[in-house]
C-alpha cells in the first residue's frame, strides 16, 4: 500500500499581482515563473522530493521525507528572494489524487488564491519518520517508443510537439480517472506518473488505451521507494530495461 505525501504549492495573489499597478511584461513573468520553479525544484529535490510545474502559479510536489520545518524554510527562502510569497497545503493518502484533493482543500479553507490578505499559509500534515516505509511512493516513467524516429526526425518541431502532447493528454486523463494517478509531462517525450499501488496489468491497460485513442505507442518503467527520488530512480532503471529488451512494461522490484 502506498502512502504519498503531496504538497500543493500556490503563489499568493498572483493573478492580481501580474497586472498591478499595470500589466507586467510577459517575458518578465515567464522568466520569474521559470526561476521560481527551478528554485523550488532544487529545494525539494535536495530532500529527495519531486516538483511538477503544472500551471506555474500552482505546482504539485511529492514531498515524502520533508518535514513541516522544511516547508517553513521553503516559504522563508522564497519570501526573502522573490516579490511573491507561497502558500502550501500538505496531505497524505493511499492514492495521490486524494492526497492532492485534501491538500487543496486546506488552502481553499484558508482563503482564495486571489485574496490579498492570505499570505504564506502552511496547513496540513506530514508522514512522520517512524511511519515511513520503502513502498510509500510508486512512480511510473513513461516515454514514447522511438519518438526520435517517428516524430523528431520526421516532422517539424511543432507538429512533433502536438503528437507527443496528444499522447500525454490521453495518458493523463486515463491515469487520473481510471487509476487515481497524477501524470506530469517532464520534457522531451517523458511523462512521470505518481501512482497508488497499481499492478502490471494496470500499466498494460494504460498503454493499450493511449495507443487505441491517439495512436501513440508508450513504454513504461515503474519503481517503488521511501521517497519520490527512490521510486523515480527505480522507474528510470526499469524503463532502460524496456528500451534494451523491447518490452512495454517493466516493474523495478
Amino acid at each position: 500500500m502506498t502512502n504519498t505525501q503531496v504538497t500543493l504549492v500556490q503563489i499568493d495573489n498572483y493573478g492580481p499581482w501580474t497586472v498591478t499597478p499595470e500589466p507586467r511584461r510577459e517575458a518578465d513573468l515567464q522568466t520569474m515563473q521559470s526561476r521560481l520553479f527551478a528554485d523550488i525544484s532544487q529545494f525539494v529535490g535536495s530532500r529527495d522530493g519531486y516538483v511538477f510545474f503544472t500551471r506555474f502559479d500552482n505546482m504539485i510536489a511529492v514531498t515524502n521525507g520533508l518535514s513541516v520545518a522544511d516547508h517553513e524554510l521553503l516559504q522563508e527562502s522564497i519570501g526573502n528572494r522573490y516579490p511573491v510569497t507561497l502558500s502550501l497545503g500538505v496531505a497524505t493518502g493511499t492514492n495521490p489524487v486524494q492526497a492532492l484533493s485534501d491538500a487543496t482543500a486546506r488552502l481553499q479553507e484558508a482563503g482564495s488564491a486571489q485574496d490579498k490578505h492570505r499570505r504564506e499559509i502552511l496547513e496540513g500534515r506530514v508522514i512522520e519518520d517512524a511511519h515511513r516505509t520503502d513502498e510509500d511512493v510508486q512512480i511510473a516513467h513513461f516515454d514514447v517508443i522511438d519518438a526520435t524516429g517517428n516524430y523528431t526526425d520526421e516532422l517539424n518541431a511543432f507538429d512533433s510537439f502536438i503528437e507527443i502532447e496528444q499522447g500525454y493528454a490521453e495518458l493523463m486523463r486515463h491515469m487520473r480517472y481510471s487509476h487515481d494517478s497524477l501524470s506530469f509531462f517532464v520534457g522531451g517525450d517523458n511523462v512521470i506518473v505518481v501512482c497508488p499501488a497499481l499492478e502490471e496489468t494496470d500499466y498494460e491497460d494504460a498503454i493499450y488505451h493511449v495507443e487505441e485513442a491517439v495512436d501513440v505507442e508508450l513504454q513504461v518503467g515503474v519503481g517503488r521507494g521511501e521517497s519520490a527520488h527512490d521510486a523515480g530512480y527505480a522507474a528510470k532503471h526499469a524503463l532502460e530495461t524496456c528500451r534494451a529488451d523491447g518490452t512495454r512494461v517493466e516493474l523495478g522490484w
